[in-house]
């Protein structure tokens, strides 16, 4: 059973040799007398050709009875494919092994799904192939997915080793600290009504091993987060963690610059050019509408409060005169967009806050338009000269007291113009194009209206720019954050920040900015910054999704196809049936009584669970 060969290796210079392969049954074909099987492992794919005139009835028989997928051990001589057949639509096609000797290894039931078919998933329900994903792992798409993950992994350990960092595993049960996303919380034993949590991320046990003297740390981490799903989230993750001692945002700059670099360089022969842009959040707002801008295409937001600010349209006149904002964006070549997608496009800007959608289509030489009839000439120049409108142009309004609220409403429609002008194929954004950049100067707070508090923008460890420091009691609006967010093709990649190492500037931020009771600080962050006050580093440090970046590496529509046992969007696991229920006696031990209606364990698995694709 011992093989000689993987079953992409043979090539030309092994005619005439005896091999051994072994494999799944790709493929059987049965032609005039001879049957021809593909036999498959995880390198490739090779021609075994059976003659009766070479194998014994038994042997043959068996042959002819393999079904797809089957376990089988061949052996026989390589030979060149005869007369005109050799074939480049595999890299063994110039040969064949004419089989002396067939051993079934394991022979494979009725297949609920066929893996040999070229692009399953659009033939086959994406339920039914994670509920046998065994089976789906085994194309090859899928396994050379997983492949160059593990060649990133490997690149990004290599890299991180040469620039000194240590690789530490933290702890995955940890304390529950309710201020992120929901936790999964996990009952202690020995400790009744006592809980874990699973860690969101290892924030403070990296910042911990910063005062521990660790200066550089580094883990593929394991996460949690109990919060809805879609295409980029599953509720178990793996990002890229670090955390670097005596260092300036620019140190964070140039390492991970150095790192993408490397692995673009090993996944795809793709040489980045660095350094990336840096620019600041409120011009990537002014510029995008949105703080991960993907920066292939055009349709940027434009500012119109002076052309607008005597204007006889009402609407924009008193926005701005209430200190708002009214911006527009051109979506060249959209103005033949139809009715059914201009209502989709104002339910979009409604569903942002917009009352409506105030729009302008330049067709036939006119403004097609409900408000042009307002703009003055002058109005009407100013536009066009602003937004370069041209024939064929959709132009789309913003107006709203609120900067943030005018200028996420445009973001979002320019996604969606995006999408309708790929579709017309008006815009064409290439596979191997990836526009990096920096994202900087967050605000380093957010209001909560209804709460009537701030909240951390980034989390509560982020440092202010230094200048800012003594607006935190005043003016906190204004107070910007050493927070970085690393973006690429409209994808936020990871971010991180510059800590807070002083515990003066963290109990300003902790208790009179968040409002958070000193008892809470303490039972939720006493330890972190007690050791704080024995001498912690400036340090700072930054997460990358990992399985986003795999995802994008390999061209993959969700981080579901990087991942070996992903979850479904409603956080289950088809293939095992968890989560799952426990018995009695286990829930007893961990003093918990559970009350569930009789239906809810089947209903689970039972019911359309929805994993599309956006």
């Amino acid at each position: 059973m011992r093989r000689t060969h993987h079953c992409n290796e043979l090539r030309g210079e092994h005619i005439g040799q005896t091999v051994t392969l072994n494999g799944w049954v790709h493929l059987r074909r049965d032609l005039g007398g001879l049957i021809f099987i593909d036999i498959r492992d995880r390198e490739g794919i090779t021609q075994a050709v059976f003659d009766p005139s070479d194998l014994t009835s038994e042997t043959f028989e068996a042959a002819s009875s393999l079904r797809s997928e089957s376990v089988i051990s061949v052996t026989g001589k390589v030979r060149r494919r005869p007369g005109n057949n050799p074939t480049d639509r595999i890299p063994t096609g110039e040969i064949e092994v004419a089989v002396e000797k067939l051993e079934i290894l394991n022979l494979a039931d009725v297949l609920p799904f066929q893996v040999n078919e070229a692009d399953p998933e659009h033939k086959v329900n994406e339920e039914l192939r994670l509920q046998y994903r065994y089976l789906d792992l085994r194309r090859p798409k899928l396994l050379n997915n997983l492949r160059l993950r593990s060649k990133i992994a490997i690149e990004t350990r290599r890299y991180m080793d040469e620039e000194g960092f240590l690789e530490i595993e933290t702890p995955t049960l940890f304390k529950s600290t309710p201020e992120g996303a929901r936790e999964f919380i996990i009952p202690c034993r020995n400790n009744p009504g006592f809980f874990y949590a699973l860690p969101q991320s290892p924030q403070q046990f990296k910042q911990i091993l910063m005062v521990s003297g660790v200066e550089k740390y580094f883990q593929l981490a394991r996460c949690y987060r109990d919060e809805d799903l879609r295409a980029d989230r599953q509720p178990e993750f793996t990002q890229l963690d670090i955390e670097m001692s005596f260092i300036e945002r620019e140190d964070i700059y140039k390492l991970i610059e150095g790192l993408l670099k490397r692995i673009w360089k090993t996944a795809r022969g793709i040489e980045l050019q660095t350094p990336f842009p840096r620019i600041q959040f409120q011009e990537v707002m002014n510029r995008w509408g949105i703080d991960k801008p993907d920066t292939r295409f055009g349709i940027e937001l434009i500012d119109l409060n002076e052309e607008f600010k005597e204007s006889a349209f009402k609407v924009f006149r008193n926005t701005i005169a209430d200190g708002g904002f009214v911006k527009a964006i051109n979506a060249k070549g959209l103005a033949n967009a139809t009715q059914g997608q201009m209502k989709e496009l104002e339910e979009v800007a409604i569903n942002c806050g917009a009352k409506g959608l105030a729009h302008i289509k330049a067709e036939a030489g006119k403004w097609k338009s409900p408000i042009a009839k307002f703009f003055s000439d002058s109005e009407k120049e100013a536009l066009t000269r602003k937004l370069q409108i041209e024939e064929g142009d959709l132009i789309l309004f913003a107006a709203d007291k609120d900067w943030l609220k005018t200028c996420e409403i445009l973001g979002r429609l320019r996604l969606c113009c995006a999408e309708l002008l790929k579709a017309q194929n008006k815009l064409t954004l290439p596979e191997d194009q990836f526009n990096f950049l920096w994202v900087v100067d967050f605000p380093l707070l957010s209001y909560d209206p209804e709460m009537e508090r701030w909240y951390s923008s980034h989390h509560p460890f982020t440092a202010p720019v230094a200048e800012d420091i003594p607006l935190l009691r005043t003016a906190p609006k204004q107070v910007r954050g050493q927070h970085y967010d690393i973006v690429v093709n409209g994808v936020e990649l990871g971010g991180g920040s510059i800590r807070i190492h002083q515990p003066e500037v963290q109990k300003i931020v902790f208790e009179e900015v968040l409002k958070l009771s000193p008892e809470v600080v303490k039972s939720r962050f006493g330890y972190m910054l007690e050791a704080f006050h024995y001498g912690a580093p400036p340090h700072g440090g930054i997460a990358l999704g990992f399985d986003r970046m795999a995802a994008m590496l390999c061209g993959a529509l969700s981080i579901r196809d990087v991942i070996a046992f992903p979850k479904t969007m409603k956080g289950t696991c088809l293939m095992t049936q968890s989560p799952g229920l426990v018995e009695e006696r286990q829930l007893r031990d961990l003093h918990i009584k559970v009350e569930l209606k009789k239906e809810t364990s089947s209903a689970l698995f039972n019911s359309t669970d929805s994993t599309e694709k956006p």
